[in-house]
């Protein structure tokens, strides 16, 4: 379908497609079985220049927006989605920054993350605070003119290749949900460590760290907003960065089916191709049919998100990520299946596809808190229309 692209954003999606075609392909395997990161990857991505599509050009990005970043992630993930989030996860960590950073935070951290010289990071999770964000226990204490961090954070994506994390601490325990601080914490300072790398089904191309922090000083400028909004903070991130995850899940779909529509058409069965069966027609069908209704929600909800005019966006992000994770996974199941045998083995792209959609259903909300976000958004509206008719 033709969704009406602009000549930049046709060129972007041209040059995201070449950087997955012709030179993630070829190596997805081999960072898949070594868990290595794909620096290599990464150094094509910043020569493209497509670390920065979504930030504004006064900080050395594009000037695009949300829109712009889902058409990269989606083109990097129909070859990838684990090398991808090198891409979504840098922009995870630079979104805190961009919507509630001081000009001088954005001044001094945006420009590195547009230019893809240094790598973003972002998590609120932490052992016993998942979904339950509010249950989280590591905490930032001002001292003078520093905030000392404590605890533990774990799921990080892009883990110990990130260099600039937006973290999120407990600066007023007795406050619950008021309580929560988000920060800029840079790699390298004293007290920030490493914890245990996590061996992961899928996306085992991009780091998954824990990360302790131990006595960790960081300057009290770090902290972005003012002391208590960190969740505000957190969650006008995800209504942004979600079509991100969306578009990873999409990219994964496309990926998917491409591989299982070629290899029906040629492998044959009782005489004739596979894909000449009318069982197997009915699967191309509605594979095609999930990802293009996929690829059309999440494109307005993405056009929307870059155009502004609304302050948040919770609905729409959350039908986006929703919708298409779970139609990730519907997908490469059914590529497995088209595929017989050889789809099951390790030696054949599908399997990964499918290992690598399911974590789109989990992170950044599960899909249970994205249909409780929906839905609590739906009542909202209705209770302010009723209002409205009084």
């Amino acid at each position: 379908m033709d969704y009406d692209l602009t000549e930049e954003q046709q060129a972007i999606v041209e040059t995201a497609r070449d950087i997955a075609q012709l030179k993630i392909k070829k190596v997805r395997e081999h960072y898949d079985k070594t868990e290595e990161y794909p620096w290599e990857i990464v150094e094509e991505i910043r020569k493209a220049d497509l670390f920065g599509v979504y930030i504004p050009a006064e900080y050395g990005g594009l000037g695009g927006g949300a829109f712009e970043l889902v058409l990269v992630v989606e083109q990097l993930s129909m070859a990838c989605g684990g090398i991808a989030l090198a891409v979504a996860g840098t922009a995870l960590g630079a979104y805190p920054i961009m919507l509630y950073g001081n000009e001088a935070q954005k001044k001094k951290y945006l420009p590195d993350l547009a230019s893809g010289k240094r790598l973003g990071a972002f998590t609120v999770t932490e052992p016993e605070a998942g979904s339950d964000a509010m249950a989280a226990k590591a905490t930032a204490r001002l001292e003078g003119d520093h905030y000392v961090l404590n605890g533990t954070k774990v799921y990080c994506t892009n883990g110990n290749a990130a260099e600039i994390y937006s973290l999120f601490f407990t600066t007023n325990p007795s406050r619950g949900a008021r309580g929560v601080s988000c920060f800029i914490v840079e790699k390298g300072t004293p007290g920030f460590e490493f914890g245990r790398k996590e061996e992961k089904m899928g996306i085992r191309a991009s780091p998954t760290y824990q990360l302790e922090f131990n006595n960790c000083k960081i300057p009290k400028e770090n902290l972005v907003g003012s002391e208590g909004i960190g969740l505000l903070i957190a969650q006008a991130t995800f209504d942004v960065s979600r079509p991100g995850v969306a578009a990873q899940a999409l990219g994964i779909a496309q990926g998917a089916m491409d591989e299982a529509f070629a290899y029906a058409r040629t492998r044959r069965q009782f005489g004739q191709p596979v894909i000449s069966f009318q069982a197997m027609q009915h699967k191309l069908a509605n594979m095609a049919m999930d990802i293009e209704a996929a690829r059309a929600l999440l494109y307005q909800a993405a056009r929307l998100i870059s155009r502004g005019g609304k302050q948040r966006w919770t609905k729409e992000s959350a039908m986006a990520k929703c919708f298409c994770s779970d139609v990730a996974m519907r997908v490469t199941v059914e590529a497995v299946q088209m595929c017989g045998g050889i789809g099951y083995m390790r030696d054949f792209p599908v399997e990964k596809y499918m290992r690598d959609a399911k974590i789109t259903q989990i992170y950044e909300g599960t899909n249970e808190i994205q249909r409780n976000e929906i839905a609590m958004s739906m009542i909202k509206e209705a209770a302010r229309a009723g209002a409205g008719k009084k």
